[in-house]
């Protein structure tokens, strides 16, 4: 079978798709037959060495597909469709994957729809849900409000009564971002400002910041007395130390930096997150945006696009498809 591999560190141009042998499942374990496999800023991380892992590896962790054959203890029936987080070596055309990872993906939600949802879905649900829940009335900042996380975020704010003052980078991003909810659109210059100005001079409830260092100082300055930044990512670069003196002197902040991993801890917890995000795409109440359909031998080239900012939406890997990538395509 036909996997993308690193062998060693580096740009996109060291991804390689090789022909490697089909992987076995162990016990507690189903392999999957690939039908989408998610792209993710996690996986630029890993070919780049900014994340280390030990080469040579598989690229990917996210994906949907159909059961192919199952371990001992894994009681996933063949056939039917599982979406998954956490699978490494996903960027293939077939990936073992734990039982416990595995998520049955209910009628009417498609392969592509549910590889689209589980890492950006539930990262976006447990954002607004937990790390911060956002209450009605509640305004919030989402940057990079035309990203994978960002139009998930901005429904999701909205699906909770909460209002969302996107930032993005261009007028055809900003248009997304109203399309998913966003009541305001910002420019990243001066959002902080702007945010006070929009909320009478009070500062908004919460920042969720995937962006990092380019943004993490002034959303300290955008929030209200006791509001809450949640940095969930750093697409700009990792943010720098921070003086907590600073928390006290703007009112009492309050900073988080949370994980996917520590907020799905358990099976039980998984399910009732990614059952609330698929439920929602199933009944239409959640709009999923696919911005990039890459064959497998292309997916450097989705690595160069999503460093690239060329993004938007969600970046998906067709393991049997010969599509070429069409950007902004829904």
């Amino acid at each position: 079978m036909r996997a993308a591999q690193v062998r060693r560190t580096g740009g996109p141009e060291v991804v390689e798709v090789v022909d490697v042998e089909e992987p076995r499942p162990g016990p507690g374990q189903v392999l999957v037959e690939v039908d989408a496999a998610g792209v993710n800023f996690i996986d630029t991380y890993h070919r780049s060495g900014t994340y280390p892992v030990a080469t040579p590896f598989g690229l990917g962790l996210e994906g949907a597909g159909r059961v192919v054959a199952a371990g001992e203890g894994a009681d996933l029936p063949e056939g039917g469709l599982v979406a998954w987080k956490q699978a490494p070596g996903s960027c293939a055309e077939r990936v073992v994957v734990d039982a416990a990872e595995a998520v049955p993906v209910p009628d009417g939600v498609d392969a592509e729809t549910a590889a689209a949802l589980m890492l950006q879905g539930l990262t976006a649900q447990y954002l607004c849900a937990s790390t911060y829940p956002v209450a009605p009335g509640d305004v919030v900042v989402v940057h990079a409000a035309a990203g994978g996380v960002g139009l998930l975020l901005t429904q999701m704010v909205v699906l909770r009564g909460g209002r969302v003052l996107a930032t993005t980078s261009t007028p055809e991003k900003a248009e997304l971002a109203r399309g998913a909810g966003a009541e305001e659109v910002l420019g990243y210059e001066d959002f902080a400002a702007r945010a006070r100005e929009l909320t009478d001079g009070e500062g908004v409830a919460a920042v969720y910041d995937g962006v990092g260092r380019a943004t993490f100082a002034q959303g300290l300055d955008a929030l209200r007395p006791r509001g809450t930044m949640v940095l969930f990512g750093g697409a700009s670069g990792q943010v720098e130390p921070l003086d907590l003196q600073q928390l006290n002197a703007k009112g009492s902040l309050y900073v988080t930096r949370p994980s996917l991993a520590a907020y799905t801890r358990t099976r039980e917890e998984l399910l009732e997150r990614a059952g609330a995000v698929l439920g929602w795409a199933a009944q239409g109440r959640l709009s999923v945006r696919v911005g990039g359909r890459y064959a497998l031998e292309d997916v450097a080239r989705a690595h160069e696009d999503l460093e690239g900012r060329r993004t938007t939406g969600k970046l998906l890997v067709l393991p049997e498809g010969a599509a070429e990538a069409e950007l902004g395509r829904s």
